[in-house]
């Protein structure tokens, strides 16, 4: 059965929008879906730049391995891929280069092809290594060694899984946490400001600026004896509980180890990371922080309760649309850049720098470089994470794709670019026509820096600084999501559809 690919171009609210859709030459109904889950080990050795801040670190040991976890769906009508990185992010040069890569490989179009980040802090700075390699620039060896790797790692991965691929069941819904082990970090004031990271025990806090999203949605694959094959599941908290200089997976790992616990070593648990842009792990009403095996013990065991009350999808037709979406940047002028520079160069002397100054001169020089052909700064000279190849001289707006893969009239899986404010997570969630929908953030494209909603962009602070986008971007993702989350449902054979006509 041969899938093949026609993009269509529509024009939305002044924005070119280009859909990938994937048809079927020939339909066979007995041809069901085929499932297949892999990892590989991404680890950097030891004395690689460690990401997270805007200092340089060198990792300096190991806690735990880093790697990349793949499942393919394959039926009839389309194949698809979804990779979670234990990574900071995914730039889009190395997105562009495993996509391309695995398609070649697997025939799987680049378009049905996601590669997301768990957003661990103690996970590789690669941008510049992976800059100066795609550039042919010279570097240590060691470093340019890495970037093969990490680029070459998902890709097998994401070939192993398309080899394995067999008919499975499978088995969707969603658990609770009921264990506080997320906290919308964003506070009120009284004099009606908005500031990340405050204790509720200063007295000129309100309450908490938004919500937090408690479901853990899942998606089980079990071969046809009722074996755990790999489990993808869903949550909205940020990575940021280890600390330290040694690479670490941060809580999923400990999702990981409880599942395995449970299941046997060899079940895979994928965890694409929620919509979690203004959502951590601190508890502002206490001192105490929660660590990495607390979180990840909780949020497993509540997966690992909930397993056996999870519904079998009877028929899964795999639809999957992408659209590439041309999201407003913010601009870097002149002036603005040249004061960006004296602002690092202040900051690398170990000089006392204001901290939103120093995140807002760290953006306008990655804007620099995105929004001007020949631009003001030579950027590689003042930053590591945020340089591009891709993207260097690309204008006005920033070229994101969002992704959706649904599984009959079930399950959907939402992939969205940089980190989402949780309430525009929430709102595609609430209006999704699937049963189950996990939302997928840091798919593909980290260069968005966060994504807030209008009303957090009024009200400021440090997630609205660190954001390379014009408000409005994020509610663009969300219309962007659900109209192909609708265009998937149309596409989707009703049960009166598929009974055979006597």
């Amino acid at each position: 059965m041969k899938s093949r690919m026609h993009p269509s171009v529509v024009l939305v609210a002044g924005l070119l929008l280009v859909d990938f859709v994937g048809t079927m030459t020939t339909a066979n109904a007995a041809d069901s879906l085929r499932v297949g889950v892999a990892e590989s080990d991404i680890t950097p050795p030891v004395g690689f730049p460690m990401a997270g801040y805007y200092h340089e670190r060198l990792s300096d040991g190991t806690i735990d391995p880093l790697k990349a976890k793949a499942i393919v769906f394959r039926d009839a009508h389309a194949e698809s891929a979804l990779v979670v990185c234990d990574l900071i992010g995914i730039a889009t040069d190395l997105s562009r280069a495993i996509r391309q890569r695995a398609s070649e490989k697997t025939g799987i179009p680049a378009s049905h092809i996601v590669i997301s980040a768990t957003h661990s802090h103690t996970a590789p700075d690669y941008m510049k290594a992976l800059y100066l390699k795609l550039g042919g620039e010279r570097q240590d060896a060691i470093r340019a060694e890495y970037i093969d790797k990490l680029i070459n790692s998902p890709v097998e991965a994401i070939v192993r899984a398309h080899a394995a691929a067999k008919p499975a069941e499978l088995e969707f819904g969603s658990a609770t946490q009921t264990i506080p082990v997320s906290f919308n970090r964003r506070s009120v004031m009284r004099d009606g400001s908005v500031k990340t990271w405050q204790s509720y025990d200063n007295p000129n806090v309100v309450r908490a600026a938004g919500p937090i999203d408690p479901e853990i949605a899942l998606l089980t694959v079990r071969d046809e004896d009722g074996k755990p094959l790999g489990i993808l599941s869903n949550f909205a908290l940020h990575l940021d509980t280890v600390g330290g200089m040694k690479w670490s997976a941060d809580y999923p790992f400990f999702i990981e180890q409880t599942l395995r616990k449970a299941f046997g070593s060899e079940v895979i648990s994928i965890f694409g990371t929620g919509c979690c842009g203004d959502i951590n792990h601190v508890n502002p009403r206490s001192k105490d922080r929660n660590k990495a095996d607390f979180i990840g013990n909780s949020i497993g065991e509540s997966i690992h309760k909930q397993l056996t009350q999870l519904k079998r999808i009877e028929r899964a037709d795999l639809v999957v649309k992408s659209r590439v979406v041309r999201l407003p940047l913010q601009d870097a002028t002149k002036e603005e850049v040249a004061q960006a520079i004296k602002t690092l160069a202040a900051a690398n002397r170990r000089e006392e720098v204001d901290f939103f100054e120093h995140v807002t001169a760290y953006k306008k020089l990655i804007l620099d470089q995105f929004r001007h052909r020949e631009p003001h700064a030579v950027t590689a000279e003042h930053i590591t994470w945020g340089l591009s190849r891709s993207l260097a001289g690309i204008g006005e707006t920033l070229p994101v794709d969002v992704t959706v893969m649904t599984l009959g009239r079930d399950v959907a899986i939402v992939c969205l670019p940089g980190e989402i404010f949780v309430e525009l997570g929430l709102a595609i969630k609430q209006a999704s026509p699937f049963n189950t929908t996990l939302v997928i953030e840091l798919a593909n494209s980290v260069e968005t820096i966060y994504v807030p909603h209008r009303a957090a962009c009024v009200g400021g602070s440090y997630e609205v600084t660190n954001s390379s986008l014009q408000p409005g971007a994020g509610e663009l993702l969300v219309e962007t999501a659900l109209g192909l989350l609708r265009e998937a449902a149309k596409d989707t054979p009703s049960d009166t559809e598929r009974k055979p006509t006597p």
